[in-house]
């Protein structure tokens, strides 16, 4: 699951190398935090979260085979 994230994220990020992706599983809950560039983060949330509420879905759906729920987070870098 985390290649499909990485997948799209990068498609829309100008600067995939500077992308840091932490994960951290809690039973059958994985969460996946995404650490942006700050000029990545427009373009990865996109207009009103419509790009980041896409790859949710997008998880979501590919997860349900695995039995797992997987939360994305986005961040900046320096939040964490």
């Amino acid at each position: 699951m985390l290649e499909l994230i990485k997948f799209v994220v990068e498609q829309f990020a100008e600067k995939p190398e500077c992308i840091q992706y932490l994960t951290e599983e809690n039973g059958n809950t994985v969460t996946v935090t995404v650490v942006l560039d700050e000029s990545d983060m427009g373009k990865v949330i996109g207009r009103q979260g419509k790009v980041a509420k896409a790859l949710r879905t997008l998880v979501k759906t590919a997860s349900a085979k695995e039995g797992k729920k997987y939360n994305i987070e986005i961040k900046e870098t320096g939040e964490i």
